[in-house]
């Protein structure tokens, strides 16, 4: 006799195409009302949104085992635990708009448009990275990204500035200016403040609050840590970082505001890093790995759009496995390239200080070594 095995797949048919769902609410400061405290999603969106901040994941853990292989060297700061803020704001916001981050920049490099094996390529310091392989962790720039900065704050002057520049040339584009809780202390910070509101400029300034800069709480490092009151006369808005789709509403409100000239907006996302500060900071010394295993456990931004989309009936958990298996591939596939692409040779090594200039001749450590610089 024969046995004869039918094997049922499920077609997109039987899937929910699109869920309204209830989001936190967000507290406001001088606002009338906030973002709704519903979101709609479709399956698209979703399963979109899953892969984007899955492949962030990989990549990072990805960079974790590189620099543990002494194969990544110097700084660099891991995004693991916040890609919803992200994926939230990059799917709230136009490719066109603008955004300016600190040094933890590699999920915006992500989001910006730039590949995993140029990020990768970036911080083994190899020819094919997004900078050439001379700007590596701090510094990655795609079109209308302006970076990873080094200097604590430094950015977020700039943020303004290319804010004034969307307003001076009239083209309803918006600057997302990013900063950490640890530079929320900062001087400069609260003059772009000043001249943002004064000038209503389209600026959406943004503290992604992970709770701790460097190794330091915020309880211990600022007076007031309610980050989106401190514009003061800026009105602010206080998000779950943690959950893609209240920072996609959030975004979208805030950008809303700007575009409609009523100057800037300050947003506070309430997220978390499971890495240390950077590769050379264990992040335990100053946490316990329990608080940091109990926010993986009840509020990972992934798994939490997993279960939403699972229990909704808008994707199988065989899809969000086929997907976790093409973005390993891919990862591994960029690690690859990142460890075997050749460094950038020393001729290059002045190259592009200037944009568009004749080339010039650079003054090296002494005076006869002669170099070049070419645009």
């Amino acid at each position: 006799f024969c046995v004869c095995v039918f094997v049922v797949s499920r077609s997109y048919a039987d899937f929910t195409p699109q869920a309204t769902f209830d989001i936190k609410k967000c507290e406001v400061h001088r606002l009338e009302e906030g973002p709704a405290g519903k979101a709609e999603l479709t399956r698209e969106q979703g399963l979109q949104y899953y892969r984007t901040m899955q492949t962030i994941r990989r990549m990072e853990l990805r960079a974790d085992q590189l620099y543990k292989q002494k194969i990544i060297r110097g700084f660099c700061h891991l995004y693991d635990g916040q890609e919803a803020c992200a994926v939230g704001i990059e799917s709230a916001i136009n490719p066109s708009d603008h955004l300016i981050t600190a040094y933890r920049s590699h999920g915006y490099t992500y989001t910006r448009g730039v590949s995993v094996k140029e990020i990768l390529a970036e911080l083994t310091g190899r020819k094919g990275g997004v900078a050439k392989g001379k700007g590596g962790s701090m510094h990655m720039y795609a079109p209308h990204f302006y970076g990873g900065n080094g200097i604590v704050g430094a950015q977020i002057p700039l943020g303004a500035g290319i804010a004034l520049a969307c307003q001076y040339q009239g083209n309803n584009q918006v600057c997302v200016t990013l900063y950490g809780d640890g530079a929320a202390n900062q001087g400069q910070l609260f003059e772009s403040f000043n001249m943002a509101a004064l000038w209503k400029l389209p600026c959406i300034f943004i503290c992604e609050n992970n709770r701790y800069g460097m190794g330091t709480s915020v309880e211990r490092a600022s007076a007031s840590t309610d980050y989106y009151m401190r514009g003061d006369f800026i009105p602010g808005i206080r998000v779950d970082g943690m959950d893609v789709l209240c920072v996609r509403e959030a975004t979208k409100f805030a950008a809303d505001h700007c575009r409609a000239g009523k100057g800037p907006i300050v947003m506070e996302l309430q997220t978390y890093r499971y890495h240390g500060h950077s590769m050379s900071d264990p992040g335990v010394s100053y946490r316990t790995r329990e608080e940091i295993q109990e926010v993986r456990s009840k509020s990972d931004p992934i798994s939490l759009l997993k279960e939403r989309m699972l229990s909704s009936n808008m994707a199988s958990a065989e899809e969000f496995k086929v997907i976790d298996v093409e973005i390993r591939k891919e990862v591994e596939e960029a690690a690859q390239f990142a460890t075997s692409d050749p460094e950038p040779p020393l001729e290059e090594l002045c190259n592009h200080i200037f944009y568009n200039e004749a080339p010039i001749e650079v003054r090296g450590t002494n005076p006869w070594s002669k170099l070049k610089s070419v645009s």
